[in-house]
């Protein structure tokens, strides 16, 4: 009786032992979220200092990723808000406001009082409601040091007819489904019937031609063993759609689509086609082993079109000249204009080309960038070597890049990839016409010797905590300070 009576004094001392652990993690937790919700109290009372909406023309944006790219409802124009850039030894936390007009080639920048908290990962759409809206949900905070992160639920608009914010309400989020009616500005919980999608992060949402929602990929992890887990990349596919004879019930339905399928993936960025076909660009693929991880980025496009259930995979035909050779050859295949192809038996593999910057400390970044494999065709009298020559470079395998349709063409903007332990951070601009498929055209140039990467250090002082999570590339530590000066930026 005397060792059960121990056994049970012991249990019942690890279990005192385990429940002032939790406790003390627990108020550690508490106490960390109330350090990013004063850093971001000190943002915002920085930005209260705006007190009128200044645009000004501006060079295009500096490297991030987990932004939000729109394409205006109404203008010729793209809106870029907020993201992130890491640099080895600080996160930086943005809200800044960029505009993109197509048909001038240029960048503005709009500072506009009272605007959203610092955040990424957010989501945004557009609606046409009067003279156009940019609505924001969510995303997350970080620390300078990148240990920290803070998860916001707040809901904003910004009214682009008169360049303003307004915070619609605030609510609590949950892992479940809710529609939100523009009218009456009110949230409502859907409670689909059949067997949904499991848990994940970093899947994606489109919608079809007949209101029902896709729901492709995603990741998440799972618990093995003890301090062990495991992750999963996920290429299911499910349909959220209304149910026939029942208004404001909505169903679950797996699909499998036919075609080249995507391989999984998570990081990849959709988009809308015209002919409401969605886009998927890039993305990263890791390979686990026991101790390691490894990032295999991806710039691949795909196609999924709803109507036929059916996945494609965006080849690129090639300039001009080598369109007009192929019809000389033989005629054209059957098929509408701008289609995506799927990749035929005979296809050349693409040329890799590589190409290793040396950055300003010192580091080597390794580039690759794939090449449409040339035709083995003569040149026809008249073409010039310029159209008959290599084409253009295709954006660099990445993921978190932005993506956005306008006027029939797909822009996708910045994004990251990793470079050994090192992280790149992008800030080029790509543009492809999807009716005609040729090539990639390259709006701004991506310049990775201009990317600063800190080793990380444990002298960090706190004073330097502030100033790294508050926004800025490399140049903007010291741009800020006159900037909240001068304007209250």
């Amino acid at each position: 009786m005397g060792k059960k009576g121990k056994k049970e004094k012991k249990g019942r001392g690890a279990e005192k032992t385990a429940a002032k652990m939790e406790k003390k993690v627990s108020k550690r937790s508490r106490k960390e979220e109330e350090d990013l919700e004063a850093l971001i109290a000190h943002f915002q009372t920085l930005d209260a200092r705006r007190t009128q909406t200044v645009e000004t023309a501006c060079s295009p944006p500096s490297p991030r990723l987990n932004a939000s790219l729109s394409a205006h409802p109404e203008r010729d124009e793209l809106i870029l808000f907020g993201g992130e850039y890491f640099n080895g030894q600080k996160t930086f936390l943005y809200n800044e406001l960029y505009i993109y007009n197509i048909r001038k080639d240029a960048w503005a920048k709009v500072d506009i009082p009272n605007p959203p908290p610092r955040r990424c990962a957010h989501q945004a759409v557009v609606v046409p409601q009067g003279g156009g809206q940019l609505w924001v949900f969510g995303g997350e905070f970080a620390s300078p040091d990148g240990e920290q992160f803070y998860h916001y639920k707040d809901l904003w608009v910004l009214h682009l007819a008169t360049k303003t914010w307004e915070q619609v309400r605030d609510y609590i989020y949950y892992n479940d489904v809710y529609a939100f009616n523009l009218d009456t500005l009110t949230w409502t919980k859907l409670s689909p019937s059949g067997t949904g999608p499991t848990p994940r992060s970093g899947c994606q949402m489109s919608v079809t031609p007949q209101g029902s929602v896709v729901i492709y990929g995603g990741y998440s992890k799972q618990r093995v063993r003890k301090d062990v887990d495991r992750g999963t990349q996920h290429a299911d596919m499910f349909l959220l759609k209304p149910e026939e004879g029942r208004e404001g019930k909505w169903v679950w339905i797996r699909i499998n689509p036919s075609g080249t399928k995507p391989t999984p993936r998570s990081g990849f960025s959709v988009a809308v086609a015209p002919n409401l076909q969605t886009l998927l660009f890039g993305g990263v693929c890791d390979e686990e082993e026991e101790e390691s991880l490894q990032g295999n980025f991806l710039n691949d496009l795909y196609f999924y079109d709803p109507a036929r259930n059916r996945w494609f995979l965006g080849q690129l035909k090639g300039p001009k000249a080598e369109k007009k050779r192929r019809r000389r050859g033989r005629r054209a295949e059957p098929g509408a204009a701008g289609e995506p192809e799927e990749a035929g038996t005979g296809a050349r593999e693409p040329l890799e080309v590589v190409r290793e910057v040396v950055s300003e400390d010192g580091t080597v970044v390794t580039i690759k960038q794939a090449l449409p494999a040339p035709s083995s065709a003569g040149r026809p009298p008249g073409d010039s070597p310029e159209e008959a020559g290599v084409p253009a470079l295709e954006p660099s395998p990445r993921s978190n890049a932005m993506l956005a349709v306008k006027h029939g063409r797909l822009y996708l903007y910045g994004g990251m990839f990793e470079a050994g332990d090192r992280q790149v951070t992008l800030s080029d601009l790509y543009c492809l016409d999807l009716h005609r498929m040729e090539q990639w055209m390259v709006l701004v140039e991506a310049d990775p010797e201009t990317q600063e990467w800190l080793e990380e250090t444990d002298s960090e002082e706190d004073s330097d905590e502030a100033e790294g999570a508050e926004g800025g590339g490399e140049n903007e530590d010291d741009e800020d300070e006159d900037e909240d000066e001068e304007d209250g930026g």
